[in-house]
């Protein structure tokens, strides 16, 4: 049913043999069964998470109990559907698996762009950084860090060209993403 609609499916005979495949980089989703041969699904489920496996998981269970999908809803499981599912429920689910997927992909790629931006800065780059992104103006940063106005202008112009900010405000965003917290603890 999923190749009839233009999706690239890949099966597996065991957890082992998913675990063992070394070309699962693509995006995409795991449909798993809570019966599975060896192994429960659920408990795959929690190796998988173990494994900082982020791929979203969709649950089917023929034998399905409320402990057994609040379980599965608890570990992160995108859907859990029951026997016999319904072609469209299964449909809708692996869409809002991909939807969630890519969305999860595209961010990691914007905090990995972001960390490598932020790799570029000097130290005295990133002290400016810092201050800027607490709210300090050019004069309290000169003053803090014993530098001249001119000299703060200097580091601030280059940390937001290196930083690809368009704006203070990004910048401010920037430094949220990064972790830097609205106050200075030094």
């Amino acid at each position: 049913m999923l190749r009839s609609v233009g999706l690239q499916v890949v099966s597996f005979a065991s957890t082992q043999d998913y675990l063992d495949e070394e070309t699962l980089d693509g995006y995409g989703c795991i449909i798993l069964d809570v019966r599975l041969p060896g192994r429960s699904g659920l408990d795959f489920q929690d190796d998988l998470t173990k494994l900082n496996v982020t791929t979203p998981v969709i649950i089917i269970s023929g034998h399905a109990d409320v402990p057994m999908s609040v379980r599965a809803m608890k570990a992160g499981a995108v859907e859990f559907l029951t026997k016999p599912v319904r072609a469209q429920d299964l449909l809708d689910a692996v869409d809002a698996a991909l939807a969630q997927d890519r969305a999860a992909r595209i961010q990691a790629r914007r905090a990995a762009s972001l960390n490598r931006d932020f790799d570029t800065l000097t130290n005295r780059e990133r002290e400016v950084f810092e201050h800027v992104a607490c709210g300090l103006m050019n004069k309290q940063i000169a003053a803090v860090l014993g530098l001249s106005e001119a000299t703060v202008k200097l580091h601030r112009g280059s940390v937001m060209r290196k930083m690809r900010a368009g704006s203070i405000a990004d910048l401010v965003r920037m430094a949220d993403r990064l972790g830097y917290g609205k106050t200075l603890d030094d």
